[in-house]
């Protein structure tokens, strides 16, 4: 195997297996709230636990791209990745979880802050198509990790889980250490002065909003919607439920493959969101059976376009800041999945886990809409932007 291909096998099996870690915190929940005796409000900082430190990681990472030895870096991500994961298996309280977990997140988030910027430069020349497979990878392994779950738990309890979830990071680490990094001269430094530009840009800062926005709707819907579900399913049923979301992903991002290098971004975006606000504020009503599972399917098909569609926007618009531009717009969607699930335990302990979550997606879904609508006209084009 050549380097170029060995390191996009190590960028794709790294964001499965990222894909697997991230799903399998949302249909845990209630284990570990049995397990540790804590409320709503308490396990929603799940997700800012896994997602501070990822955030921290991922922007230095990625803005110090041009400068930083890139294969130590991903091999060290890597690694503690699976250390991390270890540790959250044998966590004896669920303070150690949480640090265990801000571990996770952090190492996950070295790795992350520079994957993309080698996809960038080792396939230059269909980097659009190479970012939304990337997507389509994460989508797969997403998928599974539902029926995953429950295929542990049934045999064992949610500790092995995470043992698993180390194993398949295993791949990416073996073929780090096996394998040199092939040159990447493209990936220019960035000083201060040249970030300010670069991020005062509208394409850069509408996308920022975009991927708040979208990280936002994707973290509450993978950390609260199996226990929404939960309140009328069994486990089985419930984990089945944020399958189904998940699955609509792979086809949404197999067409958005396709589309993205013959429609202009922002107007694909458009067209693939604005479903998501009808189907969002039924799937919340309280209905059930098919009814539920088409409308959170729909759900998902739309809300999976956010993340690759302006991820590449973004880096199209300046592909010599590949490494800063992944750093910020994976930064802000992570932005979005720290803050909004702990909303949403909030709310829930208040009103409901019902009332909380259906009020808090068709809202976001509305403003992300807003969002890409006002970056549309700011920019004055619904393609990229060129030398803004």
């Amino acid at each position: 195997m050549d380097r170029t291909r060995a390191w996009t096998v190590a960028v794709f099996s790294f964001i499965f297996a990222d894909a697997v870690a991230v799903q399998a915190r949302g249909p845990v929940l209630t284990s570990l709230g049995a397990e540790f005796g804590v409320s709503a409000a308490t396990l929603g900082l799940v997700a800012p636990a896994g997602t501070v430190g990822f955030l921290g990681a991922v922007v230095v990472t990625g803005t110090l791209a041009g400068r930083i030895r890139k294969r130590p870096t991903l091999l060290a991500g890597a690694a503690c990745t699976v250390g991390a994961l270890v540790s959250m298996s044998v966590a004896p309280t669920y303070a150690v979880f949480l640090v265990a977990l801000f571990g996770q997140g952090t190492a996950a988030g070295a790795f992350r802050g520079l994957d993309r910027v080698v996809l960038s430069h080792l396939h230059a020349d269909r980097r659009a198509r190479m970012y939304t497979v990337y997507t389509l990878v994460w989508a797969v392994g997403a998928v599974l990790t539902p029926q995953l779950v429950s295929v542990v738990l049934a045999v064992a309890e949610w500790r092995a889980l995470f043992l698993v979830v180390a194993v398949a990071f295993l791949p990416a680490t073996l073929l780090a250490v096996r394998y040199d990094l092939p040159s990447i001269d493209a990936e220019r430094s960035v000083s201060r002065a040249d970030l300010i530009a670069l991020f005062r840009r509208p394409a850069v800062l509408g996308s920022c909003l975009g991927m708040v926005l979208t990280g936002a709707l994707e973290g509450v819907l993978f950390t609260w919607l199996v226990y929404y579900a939960e309140t009328f399913y069994p486990t089985v049923t419930a984990n089945a439920l944020l399958s189904v979301y998940l699955l609509a992903y792979i086809p949404a991002r197999l067409g958005c493959a396709t589309a993205i290098e013959r429609a202009p971004h922002l107007l694909l975006l458009l067209a693939a969101l604005v479903p998501a606000i009808p189907a969002l504020a039924v799937a919340f009503s309280g209905v059930t059976g098919a009814v539920l599972f088409a409308t959170v399917f729909v759900a998902g098909a739309a809300i999976s376009t956010g993340f690759p569609v302006l991820s590449a926007y973004a880096v199209e618009s300046a592909p010599e800041y590949s490494g800063p531009l992944n750093a910020v717009t994976n930064g802000s969607t992570y932005v979005g999945l720290a803050v909004a699930p702990a909303v949403v335990g909030v709310l829930a302990n208040r009103y409901g886990i019902g009332p909380a979550i259906q009020w808090t997606v068709v809202a976001l879904a509305v403003a992300f809409v807003l969002a890409v609508g006002s970056l549309w006209r700011w920019t004055g084009t619904a393609g990229v932007p060129q030398g803004e």
